[in-house]
């Protein structure tokens, strides 16, 4: 990992609850750089979150709300963030279902700025 990408992801895998970061290209799911905890599968999460992005990103263009954001998919075991960058990346966070998503929210946006 580039120091450039190491301390943008440390700051969100800070965060108490916070299981792993990445920066993902969306239109592929690979991976530029991550910090993730024993156990993540990375490049699946990677994977499906560019996925499931493009999808949630043509359902709000479609609906004339915009483009994408923020995305906040919550489980019974815990919780995916993602934020774009703006360019061609995503910034995603996984994490325990009791992390404060506000904080992590916070973090991701910081980064997506940091990474533009």
């Amino acid at each position: 990992m580039s120091d450039r990408f190491k301390g943008i992801l440390d700051a969100i895998t800070r965060v108490r609850g916070v299981r792993g970061a990445m920066i993902v290209v969306w239109q592929d799911g690979l991976i530029v750089s991550d910090s993730l905890m024993e156990g993540v599968r990375g490049n699946a999460v990677a994977a499906l979150t560019s996925s499931v992005t493009k999808y949630a990103e043509s359902v709000m263009l479609a609906s004339g709300i915009g483009r994408l954001q923020f995305l906040h998919l919550q489980a019974s075991n815990g919780v995916l963030l993602v934020v774009a960058t703006g360019s061609e990346t995503l910034v995603v966070a996984i994490a325990e279902p009791s992390v404060n998503v506000g904080l992590v929210r916070l973090e991701l946006i910081r980064a997506a700025e940091a990474v533009k």
